[in-house]
């Protein structure tokens, strides 16, 4: 699909979409519990659904209507979790759903293969998947699908660098009871701690409290023997900051006040951090009753770490392209390995418009200009590339298509809509 946009200023307020990190969690502590649990979600996206879609390959029951989800969690026997042997887990083009749910499969020793499509493959596993076959899983060669899975995985310690995904940990902290406990020594420094703040939070709603030790060299999260996951009967997936991101950033460019509602302000969403970054760049993000609302400011540069939080670089990245001065993202050298080469993808996406950025090892470099030029850019089948490039385009001084622009269903089907109902002007074809 292409979108061709006319530019021009977005303004108003838009809700929040479910949180897609949060939903993925919710999901699998609710197919591991003790009893069924309803979850309030507005929305969904293909990512939530390729978890679903694997949560009831592997036994769990899933009935869905409206804005609600109803688990009905995994058969147990003897007090034991009961997947259903030889399972397909099609994790679809999900990062999340396949790091996630490797342990987790794992964990249950009944076998499964999990696949996938797009860049999936090719993303890296290591050294969960060294990790895994240590603990007694049995893995085929990584790097094609489908994957094959056999042994099962036994809890006792494992040992993660700091550098790599957070996922990894993640992974293995929510396969943790059903491994009959689980500990995870993490290298420091931690990056995307604050993801790992979410997995904590989701699993302590389901009734399992991980402990944190801080030593002078790692972290460890240890998922105590015994420990199980308790139905709290339903719960409710928060607005995604992730989303609201794009509109807040949107709202710098155009030098507009554009809101977000549906938000928990309290949130340990780590990319609840695009307040801090936008009052950087000198504008002010309004918050109050769970809604957040930018308050546009003459735009200036700055340097900006992204380690914690890479999945707002593509948004910040379009405000730095339009800030007076050298701006700098750094510690994004990870980005690379997201859905698209998103270093590469960000300095093509915003090149394509004028904007003059140049992306390394680990940072992206920008020379501010005060607008940006017509042009076509390739979304290169990632979501956020493509959302990128719409918030970009408010600000070109003439008409912007972006090519693939369908792949923003993967965390936000609505986002064209949402882009219309703030006064953009999208032809989608």
């Amino acid at each position: 699909m292409r979108a061709t946009i006319t530019p021009g200023p977005l303004h108003g307020t838009v809700k929040a979409p479910a949180s897609k990190s949060v939903a993925h969690r919710m999901l699998i502590c609710a197919a591991l519990a003790d009893a069924p649990c309803t979850i309030a979600l507005e929305g969904s996206n293909d990512d939530i659904d390729a978890t679903l879609s694997c949560l009831t390959a592997l036994g769990a029951q899933v009935e869905r209507a409206d804005a609600v989800v109803r688990v009905t969690p995994l058969p147990r026997e003897g007090g034991q979790l009961r997947a259903c042997p030889g399972a397909l887990l099609d994790c679809a083009e999900s990062g999340s759903t396949l790091r996630f749910l490797l342990p987790v499969a794992a964990a249950t020793g009944a076998g499964a293969r999990l696949t996938g499509r797009g860049r999936l493959a090719e993303r890296p596993l290591s050294p969960l998947y060294e990790q895994l076959q240590a603990a007694g899983a049995r893995l085929s060669p990584q790097g094609s699908f489908p994957l094959e899975l056999g042994g099962r995985a036994a809890g006792g310690v494992y040992r993660m660098p700091g550098n790599v995904s957070s996922q990894y940990v993640t992974g293995l902290l929510l396969a943790g009871p059903v491994m009959g406990g689980v500990r995870v020594e993490v290298a420091k420094p931690v990056e995307s701690r604050p993801y790992l703040d979410l997995t904590l939070s989701a699993m302590a709603r389901f009734g399992v409290e991980v402990d944190v030790s801080e030593g002078d060299d790692a972290v460890g999260y240890e998922v105590p023997a015994g420990a199980r996951y308790r139905s709290p009967g339903s719960c409710a997936v928060e607005g995604d900051w992730s989303a609201a991101a794009f509109w807040l950033c949107a709202g710098a460019v155009c030098g507009t006040r554009v809101g977000v509602e549906g938000l928990d302000l309290r949130s340990v969403q780590g990319d609840r951090a695009v307040t801090g970054a936008l009052a950087l760049f000198g504008c002010h993000v309004e918050q109050g009753a769970g809604r957040a609302t930018l308050v546009p400011g003459r735009l200036r540069a700055c340097t900006i770490d992204m380690h914690d939080v890479p999945d707002l670089v593509p948004p910040v990245a379009a405000v730095a392209a339009c800030a007076s001065g050298h701006s700098a993202l750094t510690g994004v050298a990870r980005l690379r390995l997201k859905e698209s080469d998103r270093l590469a993808t960000v300095a093509a996406g915003l090149g394509a418009l004028g904007a003059r950025v140049r992306a390394s090892d680990d940072r992206l470099d920008f020379e501010g200009v005060e607008g940006l030029d017509a042009g076509s850019c390739d979304a290169a089948n990632d979501h956020r590339i493509a959302m990128m490039c719409a918030i970009a385009a408010t600000r070109a001084a003439g008409p912007v298509t972006i090519e693939g622009a369908e792949c923003v269903r993967k965390s936000y089907p609505g986002f064209w809509e949402d882009y219309q109902a703030l006064g953009g002007r999208v032809n989608l074809s």
